[in-house]
């Protein structure tokens, strides 16, 4: 009977093996195939890979005018695209079971069951019993599904006449699904980054898009850059298309940050200076041209060669890194530029480790002797491929001997891996090439060519592969093609071989089966001593751990058939299925995502097996134990896997196991280089992979290259003691590199001064915009324009309504940051945007939208105001004697560039009293002032009118202020600035000079020779025009510079004027509170504050009568800021004045913020009481106003307690 075949496949490396065989399939009379084809599927569409006719010889993936053809037809047009995409079926339905399928149509089966990247084979067969085939493609994993040709054949009639009918249809729904795969496939993008977006919106409130194709689509003509300003693009999105470069060069950022920047790689060409450019350095050069800041941020900038460094600097500074370095012509000075921070470097402010400590472990295990027998044998195996591949190469056909070579290395790595990995290595790779030798020998038969001496069918096929070449290319894989690559890389390992005649190819196919019994009798004896070593492990940190701890172990390997193989291993260890996770380069990214919230938050998923592929990118640190069940051949990729773990945020102490055969040939080579690094871990303090990553990390070789010289030729005492040298060599090597580099980079290692750091971050923490304060205005602000508040949890609230006004301001002044109409939440605060997993609020901070607005709308009405001033009482216990005129003045500072810079811009405040004095202040005293009452107006109506009130008085306050205030501030800038610029300016003449000189001095060589008649590729007129283009950037760059130092004083602006009147003057009968203090009672309680501070440890500094916030600053031994509001009552005082700044500034210091009362006793000093209270005013809400609260005494010194 004739039959329609199609045999779909769990492993699409199968499918390909199965097809090459079924090539060779003897045709019977029971058992015909008369047609067949391997199709894939990619980005939803079905094509041929390959085809065969038998009768015919068919092998270009096409056979036309055939049932099968028809079927490819369908398949790869419209109607294949519907079935796949899932839009419905136009013949039947597609169902999931095995009997499901018997009733579903051909083209549902195919197109419905293929996912991206899998593969089929459709055949024609006669057959007169199903058991042939059957037990053929039983050998995979596969399910074949059969239908009769004749029905086929009427199905393909009906379907052609579907897709004519309804061509237009489906061309149009294949579109709309097209563009709907496209956004998933940026959805799947975006999700991947998604991390990222919430750390850039919880620290920065910063919401980024990811760049798409559709982006550029939207703008219509439009510079897309110019329409997205917060943008995470792809390297080389960009760099690889001519037309966003273009684009790009039109916008300037105000930064551009640069992740992995070590791949804007270039370096020189030629001794004439030529620069080898890459697109991503291109990219590089650009943005520096266009950001006004621009970030390079990467863990390798220094590959150990200096000229490429050089040239890596030049995209922060061209001038300063201009020309090919020559080692005693020029030094290398990145002060300002770089700095190097390596994770044992790093220190909380308390001086303590950032990370946490970690610890490596070497475990050695001794071969079986079966497993001995498997390694000898297949060791000989790979070294004496690798002598033919060598030989290959040399003889002129490199591309056959890097696959061969790179073919024969993994298989010594699967040797290494598990039994599983090399026993389905050999099995795959014999299967494959014997599969190879049929279709040679058929073919060779039927060309009537003898069998011996024939050369084998060419490899074109094959990718290309090289053991040197590899990382680089699983490195520039995306996620998205990881499958892709592996099954390349799976083909070269199979399929690869030396062999150059069919007798060559039939004693490999021999050496390969005897291999395989070997490999099956160790699988079968199960007494596998690496997986013994790690059953140890697992028993002593994961089945013996204290009760209801729950501990987390990561083990990588390098090869999927090891992973299979310890998932049944360690599951039944364990006694769970569930309590073993995988991550492999096949597992799609929503899976990967899954799996790593199921082992961070499930306690029952405590082991997770992850290849290298798979490791990129996550951040695992709830495990703190990590195997290296395969050691990978280049040093970084250890630290790459430890630093999964080795995290900020991880709280354990991190163990590392390195698994290592002893008496193996590149386990000796580990064994010596884990020892030594052990012996000198102190040296290294854990940078030691790093630095043995380089490739000249071994005398100009790599440990790769050592691996694979003592696979060779390791046997031989003396190639072992000269690795055993260079191994001893590298290490101190590495140390002396690590060395040698911080004493010329001094700058991108020196740790900071702790102390000065400390120092610069507690003044700007008591300086900074406070949540308080923007609180305070924001819900005013708002509610006054007509907006809608609602207080919701501690800190956070919702804004039901925003006013029509607002969003026109917001949409005025950004148009790509609209606000919206109604926020679930909002907070004031960073760490109330999301608390215990409630909503996320947005954060009301300088940079949002709808802050501006409401800033924009409110400035917009009420600015006149600021200009006609007001009147504010000063009801402190701390008054000036006579009222005080209070002036805010605008102050800038800009640099002598032609398009000046705002190098500086603050505001200072400005008291003048009656007598003409006036004092400067950069912090504003206005929010320690409160507001008149209406039994004031009288006294203040008299004083507000005189003429000292009305005078103006603008010249001297603006004299004043830019003396007191504008002047010191630009000495501050100018000194900063001149030191950057003197250091920029010296090292930028140095080497343009150089520069300049060595071209000069090229030009007076080459017109000498040139005269003599010697013409060279480099004439003498071009290093004339070097020289002479370097003279004009020197020039420039100079004047540049100068004009950067010029520091240019703008006229100072006042913007808001206020009376500021002491409550005694205005106030005759002041109440209990405030006429019961006096300024005895305020030395007294600030006395007795300074004495406890001191007997703390602390050093106390009292502050200035008008210095808002706080009247005491204490520093602890570690540098740490302690404020202290000090309020002095006589014994008996019922109440005390507290004005909204000291609330408000007392809530933003939290647990630095001290309230002291001093309960001062009639009797003396000696009976005065001090009570220290914390979290005083946390249960006072915001306040828009500058009023005073009156507080109840007794409440807050039940709440205190003794100095802390």
């Amino acid at each position: 009977m004739e039959h329609v075949l199609a045999t779909l496949f769990e492993v699409p490396s199968e499918a390909y093996q199965a097809f090459v065989e079924l090539k060779a399939f003897p045709q019977n009379d029971d058992t015909r195939i008369a047609q067949a084809a391997l199709v894939k599927k990619e980005n939803g569409v079905i094509t041929p890979v390959d085809a065969f006719d038998p009768l015919q010889q068919v092998g270009d993936a096409t056979i036309t005018g055939t049932l099968i053809g028809s079927v490819l037809g369908i398949l790869g047009g419209p109607l294949g695209m519907l079935f796949g995409a899932g839009v419905g079926a136009w013949v039947g339905s597609t169902g999931s079971t095995d009997q499901a399928l018997a009733q579903a149509t051909l083209l549902e089966t195919v197109a419905a069951k293929l996912n991206d990247g899998d593969v089929a084979i459709i055949a024609l067969a006669q057959e007169k019993s199903e058991a042939p085939l059957d037990q053929f493609f039983g050998r995979f994993k596969s399910l074949v599904v059969r239908w009769d040709a004749s029905t086929i054949q009427q199905q393909m009639e009906d379907a052609l006449e579907v897709q004519a009918d309804l061509h237009a249809r489906a061309a149009a729904e294949l579109k709309a699904r097209h563009t709907k795969a496209h956004k998933e496939k940026l959805e799947e993008f975006a999700q991947s980054i998604r991390q990222k977006f919430e750390e850039l919106a919880q620290k920065f409130d910063l919401r980024f898009e990811v760049f798409g194709r559709h982006m550029v689509d939207d703008a219509q003509g439009r510079n897309v850059f110019a329409e997205h300003p917060y943008l995470i693009v792809r390297m080389d999105q960009v760099s690889r298309s001519d037309d966003l470069m273009e684009q790009l060069s039109e916008v300037s950022w105000d930064a551009a940050i640069v992740d992995e920047a070590h791949r804007m790689s270039a370096h020189y060409s030629s001794w004439e200076g030529e620069v080898a450019e890459t697109r991503r350095f291109r990219l590089g050069r650009l943005l520096s041209q266009t950001a006004h800041n621009f970030l390079l941020m990467t863990a390798t900038p220094h590959a150990g060669k200096e000229e490429d460094f050089q040239l890596f600097m030049s995209l922060l500074d061209r001038d300063r890194f201009e020309g090919q370095f020559r080692k005693g012509v020029h030094r290398t000075d990145t002060k300002g530029l770089m700095r190097r921070m390596v994770k044992e470097d790093l220190l909380t402010f308390e001086g303590r480790p950032l990370f946490p400590e970690r610890r490596a472990y070497t475990v050695e295990y001794e071969l079986s002797p079966a497993e001995r027998d498997l390694y000898e044998q297949v060791t000989d195996y790979v070294r004496t491929e690798m002598g033919r591949a060598e030989r290959i190469a040399q003889g002129g056909d490199r591309k056959r001997g890097n696959n061969v070579g790179f073919a024969l290395t993994v298989l010594q790595r699967r040797l290494a891996s598990s039994p599983e990995a090399i026993l389905r290595s050999l099995e795959r790779r014999q299967a494959r090439l014997e599969a190879k030798l049929h279709e040679t020998e058929r073919a060779a038969e039927e060309a009537r060519f003898a069998g011996i001496g024939q050369a084998l069918l060419a490899d074109a096929a094959l990718p290309e592969l090289s053991v040197e070449g590899f990382e680089d290319a699983e490195e520039e894989t995306s996620e998205g093609e990881r499958a892709w690559f592996e099954e390349q890389v799976d083909e070269v390992v199979d399929l690869a071989t030396a062999a150059q005649t069919i007798p060559e190819l039939r004693a490999e196919i021999a050496i390969l089966e005897d291999l395989i019994r070997v490999a099956r009798r160790v699988r079968v004896q199960d007494d596998d001593k690496k997986w013994v070593e790690l059953r140890t492990i697992l028993d002593e940190q994961i089945l013996s751990g204290e009760s209801g701890e729950v501990r987390k172990l990561i083990v990588f390997t390098e090869h999927r058939d090891t992973l299979d193989y310890l998932r049944g291993k360690i599951a039944t260890q364990l006694g769970r299925a569930d309590s073993v996770i995988t991550i492999h380069g096949g597992t799609r990214r929503e899976a990967r995502k899954a799996a790593r919230e199921q082992f961070t938050h499930d306690p029952d998923a405590v082991v997770l097996l992850a290849t290298d592929a798979a490791g990129e990118g996550l951040n695992l640190q709830r495990a703190h134990l990590m195997v290296n069940y395969d050691l990978p051949w280049n040093p970084n990729r250890i630290e790459q896997r430890f630093g999964r773990i080795h995290r900020i945020g991880q709280r354990e102490v991190c163990h590392l196991w390195n698994m290592v055969a002893q008496g193996t040939r590149e386990g000796d080579v580990f064994t010596r280089l884990l020892a030594k690094i052990a012996q000198m871990s102190s040296a290294y303090d854990g940078n030691l992979f790093n630095v043995l990553g380089d490739s000249g990390a071994f005398r100009e070789r790599s440990l790769r290259d050592l691996l694979i010289e003592a696979i060779r030729y390791g046997d031989r005492p003396e190639v072992k003691a000269k690795l055993d040298h260079i191994i001893d060599e590298g290490v101190a090597d590495g140390l002396e590199e690590m060395v040698q580099e911080r004493a010329l980079h001094p700058e991108m290692f020196s740790a900071l001064d702790l102390d000065e750091v400390r120092a610069r971050m507690e003044a700007v923490r008591e300086r900074r915009l406070q949540p308080g304060y923007i609180a305070a205005f924001f819900i005013s602000a708002f509610e006054r324009l007509g907006g809608s508040v609602r207080r919701r949890e501690r800190g956070r609230y919702e804004i039901t309504r925003v006013p029509k006004r607002v969003a026109d301001a917001a949409r005025r002044l950004n148009r790509w940051a609209p606000v919206a109409d109604h926020y679930e939440r909002v907070t004031f605060e960073l760490n109330r945007i999301r608390p215990g997993g409630l909503a996320t609020a947005a954060l009301i901070a300088p940079g949002h939208p709808l802050l501006h607005a409401v800033i924009e709308a409110t400035v917009e009405d009420l600015g006149p105001v600021l200009k006609r001033g007001t009147v504010l009482i000063d009801r402190r216990g701390k008054q000036t004697g006579e009222p005080m005129l209070m002036y805010t003045v605008e102050q800038r500072i800009h640099n002598g560039k032609p398009e000046a810079d705002t190098v500086s811009h603050h505001f200072d405040y400005s008291l003048l009293g009656r007598g003409g004095g006036v004092t400067v202040s950069p912090t504003p005293p206005y929010l320690d002032y409160d507001g008149p009452r209406p039994d004031e107006e009288e006294a203040i109506a008299e004083i507000s009118g005189g003429d000292w009130a009305r005078e103006d008085h603008t010249k001297a306050v603006r004299a004043r202020a830019y003396r007191d205030g504008l002047l010191p501030r630009m000495e501050e800038v100018k000194a900063r600035v001149e030191a950057e610029t003197d250091r920029t300016r010296r090292q930028v003449r140095e080497r343009l000079l150089a520069e300049i000189n060595h071209w000069d001095s090229e030009y007076t060589r080459l017109e000498a020779l040139e005269r003599s008649g010697a013409i060279g590729r480099l004439r003498a007129e071009t290093a004339y025009t070097r020289a002479r283009q370097l003279d004009e950037r020197l020039k420039h760059r100079l004047a540049e510079l100068e004009q950067a130092t010029h520091l240019v004083a703008v006229p100072s602006v006042i913007r808001g004027t206020a009376l500021v009147i002491p409550s005694r003057i205005v106030a005759a009968g002041e109440a209990e509170a405030f006429t019961r203090e006096t300024e005895a009672v305020e030395r007294r309680a600030v006395e007795a504050v300074l004495a406890a501070e001191r007997a703390l440890g602390r050093a106390p500094e009292e502050m200035a009568h008008n210095n808002p916030g706080y009247d005491v600053r204490s520093t602890d031994r570690d540098g740490r800021l302690y404020y202290i509001e000090v309020k002095g009552r006589l014994e008996g005082s019922e109440t005390f004045a507290v004005t909204t700044n000291e609330v408000t500034f007392a809530q933003t210091q939290g647990e630095r913020h001290r309230l002291a009362l001093v309960q001062v006793s009639p009797e003396g000093a000696a009976g005065d009481r001090l009570r220290y209270v914390t979290g005083a005013f946390t249960h006072i809400g915001p306040s828009a106003t500058t009023r005073s609260f009156t507080e109840e005494w007794r409440d807050y010194w039940a709440r205190g307690g003794p100095p802390r």
